[in-house]
């Protein structure tokens, strides 16, 4: 009995040491598997400079023909296709409406949009591509009869539109994919914004070049001689007066090939823009949590308009945003009429351009050094005292110049900052909310939605406010009262809706100690995820 005791303990024992052995061994595993696994994930979020640089040029294409359209149309239907300001403010307003109206459908059927082995975002953007550059260069095209052109544009206006929002709201989304790194997605916005902005100066730089070399002939006001009295110098330089029309060289027939040549070109790099981002990134499936059940259009709307900071930051770049577009919508016609500057508008938006697409970078290391609710209150504001100089000061080419440059740099903070706190409160939502998953696009699109509702109301106003004012067509020159509102249009409105995105941000609750509070909670999530799924794989092939 004594041995039988003896040999059952140290059978117990030595049970006991090989239970503990392959403890340890089980334990070594699964650490090892997880730190595997975590500079594995490291690595995959990390991106490269050329990944980040095909991610940053598919973000050229909406801003290129955004600007061409924001600058030109206008002066484009009213001196060109030369339709009534009535008309061409209908035009403007209701395919703004639509487009607005668009986005939040075209980022609800995206957010329903099932896995493909491209992604989910990129064949939006692939097929969307070959439709829309064909409408968006029928836009510019006078057609050949005079009853249905009103009809014309409309229709194309908002086809370009209802296209484009299927390439850029998916694209939009599309920086929650790249990466799950906040920092590597706040580079890759940054990248964008750059690029974007050279988009800008690529849009104003081809189409105000090349319509510029052919601007369409004016018609002398009843009152007005056929000498310089009157004009602005550089509008009769070279010019000879030949009845009522300056400019007899230049013919309208030139001026329109002038815009379809010019479409031409922004098409074709709309299209290599397009194909360099589909072959150059690649969109990252979402995290091991199962999506949330499909929801409803309307369920959508109720989520993301019952998260406060997303609807308080929504509601201060509205009015920002606003103000830009105010500016951007009637400058032509205020460097053509209010200032004089008829064959240098083209110039001076050029400037203004290349200056924010300079300043971005150091914007970018504002954010990062002082946060970002600092560099909205510097960055925006500071546009606003050229915003007076440019209407207070008397007209001068080279001072124009100057503050053209200046304010270029308040324009650039206009276009990054939106762009990259709209990820923060992404996150902001999905720390709340771990268990619902997959609404990237529709945060994306109801933003874009307001801001494009709001600038289709101002563009409407404005045309609508010039033809209150007696806007001649096609005139050199304009009535006083037409003089004033454009003043109003490009300083006084603006600077007013600045301040009031201004004072609402004050509301925005997202500050750097919740953002960074929020990283660390999103990264030991997905830790906690791919830990789990990691020690559930390596117990399967221990068994």
């Amino acid at each position: 009995m004594p041995y039988k005791t003896e040999q059952k303990n140290n059978n117990t024992a030595a049970y006991r040491s090989a239970t503990f052995v392959v403890k340890g061994k089980i334990n070594n595993i699964l650490r090892r598997s997880r730190i595997l696994r975590s500079e594995k994930r490291e690595q995959c979020n990390r991106l490269s400079i050329c990944n980040k640089l095909c991610y940053a040029v598919g973000g050229a294409p909406y801003q290129i023909t955004g600007c061409a359209l924001g600058f030109f149309l206008q002066i484009y239907l009213l001196d060109v296709a030369q339709l009534d300001p009535f008309y061409a403010s209908i035009i403007l307003f209701v395919g703004r409406a639509w487009d607005a109206v668009t986005d939040p459908i075209i980022g609800f059927l995206v957010s329903r949009s099932p896995w493909t082995r491209f992604g989910r975002m990129l064949p939006w953007i692939l097929f969307s591509t070959p439709l829309a550059v064909v409408s968006y260069f029928l836009i510019w095209c006078v057609p050949p009869f005079e009853d249905g052109k009103v009809i014309w544009y409309l229709v194309f206006y908002c086809l370009f539109q209802t296209l484009q929002t299927c390439f850029h709201v998916p694209y939009s989304a599309l920086t929650m994919f790249i990466s799950e790194d906040q920092k590597e997605r706040d580079s890759a916005t940054a990248y964008r914004m750059t690029v974007e902005v050279l988009g800008t100066v690529i849009g104003t730089a081809i189409q105000g070049q090349i319509v510029g070399m052919a601007n369409a002939p004016c018609i002398l006001a009843p009152g007005d001689n056929g000498t310089a009295e009157g004009l602005n110098s550089s509008l009769l330089l070279g010019q000879e007066v030949n009845a009522t029309v300056i400019s007899p060289d230049i013919t309208l027939d030139q001026t329109k090939t002038a815009y379809m040549i010019a479409s031409g070109a922004i098409c074709s790099i709309y299209v290599l823009c397009a194909v360099v981002l589909f072959l150059g990134v690649k969109e990252r499936k979402e995290s091991s949590r199962p999506r949330s059940e499909l929801m409803s259009f309307w369920q959508g709307i109720r989520l993301v308009m019952g998260h406060g900071p997303y609807v308080k930051l929504v509601m201060g770049f509205l009015f920002t945003s606003l103000a830009f577009m105010l500016l951007e919508g009637n400058f032509a016609l205020f460097c053509c009429y209010t200032l004089g500057f008829r064959n240098d508008f083209q110039n001076i938006l050029l400037v203004i351009m290349l200056a924010a697409m300079l300043t971005i970078p150091f914007w970018q290391w504002f954010l990062t050094k002082f946060g970002k609710k600092t560099a909205v209150y510097i960055g925006t504001s500071s546009v606003i005292p050229f915003m007076i100089l440019v209407v207070c000061v008397k007209s001068n080419l080279i001072v124009t110049y100057t503050v053209s440059f200046a304010a270029g740099v308040g324009v650039a903070a206009a276009f990054l900052l939106p762009w990259s706190m709209l990820p923060d409160v992404v996150d902001d939502f999905q720390v709340r909310n771990p268990h619902s998953q997959g609404h990237e696009a529709i945060f994306y699109s109801f933003y874009v939605f307001f801001t494009k509702f709001a600038s289709g109301i101002s563009l409407g106003i404005s045309t609508l406010s010039l033809d209150f004012a007696g806007y001649m067509t096609r005139g050199c020159t304009q009535p006083e009262n037409v003089d004033i509102t454009l003043k109003v249009l490009v300083s006084a409105a603006p600077i007013g809706l600045i301040l009031i995105g201004l004072v609402l941000f004050r509301s925005y609750p997202i500050d750097e100690e919740r953002r960074q509070g929020n990283r660390k909670l999103l990264q030991e999530q997905r830790e906690n995820e791919a830990d789990s799924e990691t020690d559930s794989t390596a117990l399967t092939n221990m068994v």
